[in-house]
């Protein structure tokens, strides 16, 4: 395995509540600006007595234009259509030309949670109102978890290894992960691979509001996602998607290609305690940085910044906070003079389910690129015992070699992905 291929970003697309496309979303990013928003839609309105939560992070006044014809749209769900739009532009930044590709050496990977939701609900409601001849017979094609592989595969004629995960949270930093792994198994020579979410509708925001795992800040929508704060309440529900092109190294030098960042190591483990809740010690989460390292073949002080999962859950950021603490030790804590950043992106766009891993590389991308990491916004006053360098309130300027991308999600799925600094 020394001599496998080396897996390098080349593109980048996304369609976030910060901004329709990667370069805007990491302006919100890196400006410490909210994309949450008071819930719009009529969809919402026939029970609007019953919401005790009513803030999201919702993709506003956007269309699908000009790369599918508005007729068209109608046959994908929504989620489907974020991840094909971010795909799209992920392609174009890469200037990948799959024209001149052989398609059985490209493929596609992508992650969601709850893939066709809204055409679930959508159908549930025909059934009930007109009866189940009354069902569209693109029902089943649009509400797979699936659909956003098969239809960007379909888009670009890509016949190579395809996949989709939906491991919670987790899903989109499995599916880069697993994309990853085709090109160093020499499988494929390009991937496009991220996630799509599209679950602000109103069974979705109805069942997290009734676990109590929202935050029902509703007169501060901007400040109700606050990771790592002793006030927070719960996370705040989010839609979007992130896609990435994924190539060889030798095929990107081959063609010329403007290389962004490496992939270097990744792993994922489970916590086997509990379907919603993490494990207390972060022991999964530990087990799956731990292992991710060991894949990427650096120590504990290589790190130099972790995106955390970071959700603004009482149980969640404090399990993660644990895992780093212990895992990296002197590196990470702060009173011991631990040099680790870590901060939590989600408190800027809240938490987009599947697509939240993909939707966060961007900020490890720029981390390295850049320079500059990305803060941790509403963290006015840090959780007791919380002794880390979180990040508050705004970026800051600082070389790193490598980055941790940290996504975990209900059923005890933890996964992680190391990106580094590339030179030739």
């Amino acid at each position: 395995m020394n001599n496998r291929p080396r897996v390098v970003i080349t593109g980048m697309g996304a369609i976030t509540n910060l901004g329709h496309d990667a370069k805007s979303t990491w302006a919100g990013m890196r400006e410490g600006r909210s994309g949450i928003t008071r819930i719009h839609g009529p969809e919402f309105a026939k029970f609007d007595d019953k919401w005790k939560v009513r803030i999201a992070g919702q993709v506003l006044n956007w269309s699908p234009g000009p790369w599918i014809e508005p007729a068209l749209a109608r046959r994908y769900d929504r989620f489907s259509l974020l991840g094909m739009g971010a795909a799209v532009e992920a392609v174009n930044d890469s200037g990948v030309n799959f024209s001149s590709e052989d398609p059985e050496r490209c493929g596609v990977v992508v992650g969601s949670g709850v893939g066709g939701i809204i055409t679930i609900e959508d159908g549930v409601l025909v059934m009930h109102e007109k009866g189940p001849h009354r069902l569209s017979p693109l029902t089943v094609p649009k509400l797979m978890v699936n659909a956003a592989t098969g239809n960007i595969s379909i888009m670009f004629g890509l016949q190579g290894p395809a996949s989709a995960h939906a491991t919670a949270c987790a899903s989109s930093g499995h599916a880069i992960g697993d994309a990853a792994e085709y090109i160093r198994k020499g499988h494929a020579d390009v991937m496009i691979a991220g996630g799509a979410e599209a679950a602000v509708s109103p069974l979705c925001v109805g069942a997290f509001m009734t676990m109590t795992a929202l935050s029902t800040r509703n007169d501060e929508p901007t400040r109700a996602s606050r990771p790592f704060d002793r006030n927070r309440d719960g996370f705040v529900l989010a839609e979007g998607a992130a896609m990435y092109v994924l190539e060889s190294e030798a095929h990107a030098r081959k063609r010329g290609a403007r290389i962004l960042a490496e992939i270097v190591g990744h792993a994922n483990a489970s916590d086997g305690t509990h379907i919603t809740a993490p494990d207390a010690a972060g022991r999964g989460a530990m087990r799956s940085m731990r292992w991710a390292m060991q894949d990427a073949k650096l120590n504990n002080d290589q790190i130099g910044y972790v995106n955390a999962h970071g959700t603004s859950t009482p149980l969640g950021d404090k399990a993660e906070v644990q895992a780093v603490s212990t895992l990296f030790g002197d590196h990470a804590v702060k009173s011991r003079g631990g040099k680790l950043m870590m901060s939590s992106t989600k408190s800027m766009h809240g938490h987009g389910l599947g697509a939240s891993g993909a939707i966060e590389t961007i900020a490890c991308v720029h981390a390295l690129t850049d320079g500059v990491i990305a803060p941790t916004i509403n963290l006015d006053n840090p959780d007791e015992g919380f002794d880390l360098d979180l990040v508050p309130h705004h970026a800051r300027e600082r070389r790193v070699d490598y980055v941790m991308n940290n996504t975990f999600g209900f059923g005890g799925h933890n996964v992680t992905l190391i990106l580094g600094r590339y030179s030739a």
